[in-house]
């Protein structure tokens, strides 16, 4: 059975984007059958921030990167509103980081389910796809 709707949490879209193994054939599969599959705004954030610390690099500028991303795997940005923002403050705090609670608050609110290798999500109600 394949998930309808999707988010991916960064580390899976990264994965993505860089044809990964770490990205499960079973991740794999359920993104190419999901009926759409969101990228929150909040990666672009995590990923510029990784770009610009040097820990990650990219052949591009980190906005020129996610933009292209995103169009190459026809990905639908998710943007970061005020209910998004207040609903992830509302999470239990099984999970400290803010931009991860985000995207669950994300997929929640979209019954959506996330692709993502942090168990930490599980402890949610999302459906988790590793």
């Amino acid at each position: 059975m394949f998930e309808k709707t999707i988010v991916l949490d960064t580390c899976a879209l990264l994965w993505l984007a860089n044809g990964s193994d770490k990205l499960s054939e079973t991740a794999r599969n359920q993104i190419d059958h999901a009926s759409i599959v969101y990228v929150s705004a909040i990666s672009a954030w995590e990923i510029s921030l990784k770009h610009e610390k040097e820990m990650l690099i990219l052949p591009l500028n980190a906005e020129q990167w996610f933009s292209s991303v995103i169009e190459k795997h026809s990905l639908v940005l998710f943007p970061l509103d005020v209910s998004i923002l207040c609903a992830a403050n509302r999470l239990p705090l099984h999970h400290k980081d803010p931009a991860d609670r985000m995207i669950i608050a994300t997929a929640i609110r979209e019954s959506a389910a996330v692709v993502t290798a942090d168990f930490n999500f599980k402890k949610y109600d999302v459906k988790v796809i590793v």
